[in-house]
């Protein structure tokens, strides 16, 4: 029997390198195994409107269109090792796992408050949709809700939270929210916005306890303030899935390293031939952006991956080893891009704006419309703003440094 593609991560990431290798001419055996019970689904919506509504599956469901319908794909079960000499991969359950090529796509797990007598009732992060269905079970009408982070999903589910009647604080270690991605003046401007909804804010503060028997109560400030609360939720960063890998010859220094065409790397700086990887565990080139090798946790990178991986696998197993070794002479260079709803608030972004090291309103004004220039060594990295969507897609083609 031939042995297959095998994907480890079910999300978006691993449909897509599916849909990619159908679409470049693999017409082999294709296996995806996910730690989740669910078919693929959109993670974003889960801290905005979906957390809003009625929250399951069939929300954010992605389609799985006939091009894919002879994937199998193994479902609820966690890949505990994986052997890149002999290629193979062992589930949960011992079950061994051959593969002809491997692609890695396992994603990213929320950071967890470390407190001594954490409650377990009450506390909540949100990355997958059973996190999104344990929350909303939890949050209506007066309901105490303080959101430790005030990044993008810190933000996000702050506003979803308040929509819903709900009484929200956010709690965040900077001296505003959203500083590192979006700079000072238009993270002044989110968070006013947000204060204007009825959110309130305590910045440059950290938790120091969480009070509570078996459920939350209260959460201890470093300053001393005691804010009471019914619901805690946990928007402190994320880490890479890594642990899969660790007995492996694998440069895994912040996420899985790779070079230029994805393929996994070694320690030593050279690739796996046959392993790639996709999506947020991935730390990867992006020349016209920076000159290091980093993480990029942006909607639309892990699509873009996808359809990379899966031209470069099908290419290298059709045996076509010129088209191939001329698909890995591409190199990966994407635009990426992000968008977040708090509110009547649309931000839509391209580029990586937190590379600027000057950031300059183009347009519009603060506090209404506007569209922010970010710029390095005074050459475009990257383009925000809020509504004036068009205007924002306009400036697209121009980011990226040129040197």
């Amino acid at each position: 029997m031939t042995r297959p593609v095998l994907i480890i991560g079910a999300s978006m990431g691993g449909l897509r390198v599916a849909e990619s290798l159908r679409r470049s001419g693999y017409a082999g055996p294709v296996v995806a195994i996910g730690e989740e019970t669910h078919p693929p689904y959109n993670r974003p919506p889960l801290s905005k409107e979906v957390l809003a509504a009625d929250v399951n599956h069939e929300a954010v469901a992605f389609p799985l269109g006939d091009a894919v319908s002879d994937v199998e794909w193994i479902l609820g079960r966690k890949v505990d090792r994986v052997d890149l000499e002999n290629q193979i991969v062992t589930d949960d359950l011992g079950v061994e796992h051959s593969y002809e090529a491997l692609i890695i796509a396992t994603g990213l797990r929320p950071r967890r408050v470390d407190l001594p007598g954490m409650p377990k009732k009450g506390t909540h992060v949100i990355r997958s949709l059973d996190d999104a269905i344990a929350l909303r079970s939890e949050i209506s009408e007066g309901t105490r809700v303080v959101v430790y982070g005030a990044g993008f999903i810190g933000c996000e589910v702050a506003a979803t939270a308040k929509k819903l009647g709900a009484h929200v604080t956010v709690i965040g270690k900077g001296p505003v929210p959203l500083l590192r991605p979006l700079g000072l003046e238009l993270a002044k401007d989110i968070q006013a916005r947000q204060e204007a909804q009825g959110v309130n804010f305590f910045m440059g503060s950290t938790i120091t306890k969480v009070t509570g028997g078996d459920r939350v109560e209260s959460v201890l400030l470093d300053s001393g303030v005691e804010l009471y609360t019914q619901v805690l939720i946990e928007a402190i960063g994320s880490e890479p899935n890594l642990e899969l890998l660790h007995d492996n010859d694998v440069d895994l220094d912040g996420g899985v390293g790779a070079d230029t065409a994805l393929r996994v790397l070694k320690k030593d700086g050279t690739p796996w031939e046959n392993v790639y990887v996709v999506g947020d565990v991935a730390r990867f080139p992006i020349p016209q952006f920076c000159d290091y090798p980093r993480r990029v946790e942006h909607w639309n990178i892990p699509t873009e991956m996808a359809r990379k991986v899966g031209k470069e696998v099908a290419l290298q197993l059709s045996g076509d080893a010129d088209a191939f070794s001329e698909e890995l002479a591409k190199p990966f260079a994407p635009i990426p891009s992000f968008w977040s709803d708090q509110f009547d608030v649309s931000l839509l972004a391209y580029g990586l704006i937190d590379q600027a090291d000057d950031i300059q309103l183009l347009e519009g004004e603060a506090g209404g419309d506007c569209v922010y220039g970010y710029y390095k060594r005074g050459e475009l990295v990257g383009v925000c703003g809020v509504g004036m969507r068009s205007k924002v897609m306009g400036y697209r083609s121009q980011v990226g440094l040129t040197h």
